[in-house]
């Protein structure tokens, strides 16, 4: 795992996971021509409660493209 720094909203902040999470991300990001702060404040604002790291997860798990 890696912990990268983000920003959130103009917020600092980091955030861990597993690369390969990373990895699809990022393609996430490029596909919708976002970069990927704008793609982590997009889940942070719709999470409501859950962790962060584990928002992100769950958005990728419904956003990957085989």
């Amino acid at each position: 795992m890696k912990k990268r720094s983000v920003r959130i909203a103009d917020h600092p902040t980091s955030i861990t996971l597993e690369d390969e999470f990373w990895v699809e991300l990022k393609a996430i990001a490029e596909s919708r021509d976002q970069s990927i702060n704008q793609i982590i404040t997009e889940i942070d604002e719709a999470r409501g409660e859950r962790n962060l790291s584990s928002a992100i997860r769950i958005f990728i798990l419904k956003n990957h493209k085989p």
